[in-house]
């Protein structure tokens, strides 16, 4: 049962509405063209709390570049500030434009970090070693095969197409995040499109370094992320990663969450098929 007493803080979540003027995939049991109802609903229901921001985690549109047009719109709606991250088929679009993803949505960057009540929130760039998020001929895809080729020798369930990592420079920097945050004594939320556990195969390329680096980390109190649009969720250690489930899938139940902050706990009220869980600190 929710808490009576009040939370730091609460916030919206939104995994995958992939929206785009096209037919239903009915193998998938996605409705990328009914995506804008489902937001206006959530975005509706968000403004009846007293909400610090939203973030989405990823695949705003399905694909072509004018569905931004439309999806972003709806956000606006929104009484607060709404925080991005990109996922692959932010990238299903025209080959000119791989490089103006990020400004298109408004991102300050591709990853970055913000604070809020003494709680970090780091938001990874999980497509730069990829099949399709870097522009053609760039050494990032040959780099995604060779991390494809040696998951699919090691018999790993994640090798496709769809998946991603990081660098080796935002690792770099995810790194010296993780450090700032532990000395300002804050609490860290990850969020990144790819799930790294429990075991999927939707999960990203570096899934077990970044599953490592994060064990170490007692500050780090969840990863959030989307892409497993069935949803996930799994501990390690004092770390809850929850993948919340996707908008864009059947046709007229939605899926979006809003989690109250508290120095000990994390409650995730559920809206439509995303499952309500209330997530104790460890050390709170």
């Amino acid at each position: 049962m929710p808490s009576l007493s009040a939370p730091l803080f609460r916030f919206g979540v939104i995994a995958d509405p992939q929206y785009a003027a096209l037919e239903p995939n009915l193998a998938l049991d996605r409705y990328p063209a009914k995506s804008l109802a489902k937001l206006e609903e959530a975005i509706a229901e968000f403004n009846r709390h007293d909400l610090a921001f939203i973030v989405t985690l990823g695949d705003n549109i399905d694909g072509d570049w004018e569905s931004f047009d439309a999806v972003l719109p709806v956000y606006e709606g929104f009484r607060h500030a709404s925080h991005f991250l990109l996922g692959n088929h932010d990238f299903a679009v025209a080959a000119e434009h791989l490089t103006e993803v990020a400004s298109r949505v408004g991102m300050p960057s591709a990853y970055y970090d913000f604070v809020h009540a003494g709680y970090r929130f780091i938001a990874l760039d999980g497509n730069e070693i990829s099949l399709f998020a870097p522009p053609e001929g760039d050494p990032r895809r040959a780099e995604a095969k060779l991390l494809m080729k040696a998951l699919y020798q090691a018999g790993a369930m994640n090798p496709h197409r769809w998946n991603a990592a990081i660098s080796d420079t935002q690792y770099a920097w995810l790194v010296a995040k993780l450090q700032e945050a532990k000395a300002a004594g804050e609490k860290v939320i990850v969020m990144n499109h790819y799930p790294i556990f429990p075991e999927n195969s939707h999960n990203a390329f570096d899934s077990e370094s970044m599953l490592m680096l994060l064990a170490e980390q007692d500050h780090v109190v969840a990863y959030f992320s989307g892409h497993n649009h069935a949803g996930n969720f799994g501990v390690v250690g004092g770390t809850h990663f929850i993948n919340f489930k996707g908008m864009v899938d059947t046709e007229d139940s939605n899926a979006y969450a809003i989690v109250s902050a508290y120095e000990d706990r994390l409650e995730i009220e559920g809206f439509g098929r995303e499952e309500s869980r209330v997530l104790i600190l460890q050390d709170a």
